[in-house]
């Protein structure tokens, strides 16, 4: 079985990493070294919203000393993925482009959705626990240098996904200017952070039990690994991990930093980690912090493993994408029957007219989203659903979903009941491009069929079925009820599913004796 040399290369805040991997169906993920060097992008991020002229030289210097590395292992293929430290700065293209001037990487920003995704792929590739883990109420805690994700589960399914825009280093800038002036330091980092965390357990913890938390990162492996715990998998109990921090936080950045086995020059980082993960605990009243030694390394190439289908994923990822977006809908009070209904006839439309279409498994995925989304708008304003609907989605991360992903699900969902918009005006308010408007286009067209098919919200299509013959689109119902209003809302859809996919839908009823 062929085996390919993949190297993932990740820029975070704090660190900039690369894990060159052995890739193979038999033996899976096979690690061959691991490299990281701690620089502070996000310094310059935070503060400034620039990255510097030295921080680029740093970086290019960093990345073309791992192209080295990739040569001497005979690296095929690689991934080089950025995160906040890269997205949120002012310089962005600018930056990108130097880099590829002088190291002929092109680097990839990923969202912070897409960012959450592959730092819990991380999580769940190598470790055999996981499964069992998350069948009783847990939060991952993903602890990044800008910001902090946290996702909840239980019984084996994303409850929610959110963002907390305080991350370790966005912290100590914040609080810089007390670092050194006050022996209380730790206690100004708690009021920082707590407000955040109060609003976050009001608003998605309330009754939900959480028995363990699941955390990533450098700092935590290793400070976990100080409650005696041996696995590389380490876990400790909610006491366990308290009487270690209680050490940490009486100590120095340079003597916290020796004592975890870190560089000094990130030891201001271990305190603001370290409260963050005690105030979890606290909050959710855990029993467990677990921290599997993985990274975004680890996620990056189980990624691309899994989109090669080098390897077969044990856990339906794609499930926790739909889940997240189901868990949208149930906020803003959707119908259940309905949208299960019209998922159901979305996916066998876009099945039986695949050869018509052209478009991929993914954009599948992309339909169902918006079926499950598309009457969120209404639980703002019934006159202007349209327009609320885009912009929840847009103002909501859905976990596994880029920015472009949400920006054409918010555009299916908005002209599916306004006048669609043909890409010369589109594209003056938006940066998708032509491939992109032609998947909205096509979605819409189904998206506004299928409404149709449930316009009574009675399920009366429910059993239908699809089939496309010469330039028809045969809809075949056998029942006895009156769909009159449905084939006239169909009727009504039918010109514009013509122009954009060149087939009519046609309702055929067959009624029993």
């Amino acid at each position: 079985m062929r085996k390919t040399v993949f190297a993932a290369i990740y820029i975070r805040s704090y660190e900039t990493g690369m894990k060159i991997f052995e890739l193979s169906g038999r033996s899976g993920m096979k690690e061959l070294n691991s490299i990281v060097n701690h620089l502070e992008l996000g310094k310059d991020a935070f503060t400034k919203e620039k990255i510097s002229q030295e921080m680029i030289e740093h970086l290019c210097k960093t990345l073309n000393d791992f192209k080295g590395f990739m040569k001497e292992y005979g690296v095929e293929e690689y991934r080089v993925c950025a995160t906040s430290a890269l997205r949120e700065v002012r310089n962005t293209r600018i930056v990108l482009d130097q880099i590829k001037m002088r190291t002929g990487f092109e680097i990839e920003i990923l969202s912070n959705s897409e960012q959450r995704f592959i730092g819990y792929k991380s999580i769940a590739s190598k470790w055999a626990e996981f499964g069992e883990v998350i069948k009783k109420g847990t939060a991952i805690i993903d602890v990044g240098g800008g910001s902090i994700q946290v996702s909840l589960f239980d019984k084996d399914k994303l409850i929610t996904t959110q963002n907390i825009k305080l991350g370790s280093l966005r912290i100590r800038e914040t609080l810089s200017a007390l670092e050194n002036r006050t022996t209380h330091y730790g206690q100004y980092v708690e009021e920082l952070i707590n407000t955040e965390l109060n609003h976050f357990k009001k608003f998605y913890l309330k009754d939900r039990n959480v028995k363990n938390i699941i955390v990533t990162g450098e700092f935590v492996t290793n400070l976990v690994a100080k409650t005696g715990a041996k696995s590389i998998n380490g876990k400790a109990t909610y006491e366990e991990y308290m009487k270690v921090y209680e050490k940490i936080a009486s100590l120095n950045p340079e003597q916290a930093a020796k004592k975890l086995g870190v560089p000094n020059e990130i030891g201001k980082l271990i305190l603001p980690f370290a409260i963050i993960y005690k105030r979890f605990l606290e909050i959710m009243e855990a029993e467990a912090i677990w921290a599997p030694n993985r990274d975004l390394g680890d996620g990056i190439a189980y990624d691309y493993a899994e989109h090669k289908q080098i390897i077969k994923p044990e856990h339906n990822f794609e499930d926790d994408i739909i889940a997240s977006a189901k868990n949208v809908s149930k906020r803003y009070m959707a119908g259940k029957n309905h949208i299960n209904t019209m998922e159901d006839l979305a996916g066998r439309l876009f099945d039986a007219t695949k050869k018509v279409h052209g478009l991929t498994k993914r954009d599948r995925l992309l339909l169902r989203i918006a079926v499950i989304l598309c009457d969120c708008g209404k639980y703002i304003s019934m006159s202007r659903s349209a327009d609320c609907a885009y912009n929840i989605i847009m103002a909501t991360e859905i976990i596994g979903l880029s920015h472009k992903e949400r920006e054409i699900i918010a555009n299916i969902v908005k002209f599916y009941t306004e006048d669609f918009q043909y890409f010369e005006k589109l594209s003056i308010h938006t940066s998708l491009e032509e491939g992109e408007y032609l998947v909205i286009a096509k979605l819409t067209a189904m998206l506004r069929l299928i409404t149709a098919m449930d316009y009574s919200n009675k399920q009366k299509f429910k059993d239908a079925k699809f089939a496309v013959r010469e330039k028809i689109l045969n809809i075949n119902i056998e029942s006895n009820d009156d769909i009159a209003l449905e084939k006239g809302m169909i009727f009504e859809k039918a010109e514009f599913f013509e122009e954009v996919l060149g087939i009519l839908p046609v309702v055929k009823q067959k009624k029993s004796i």
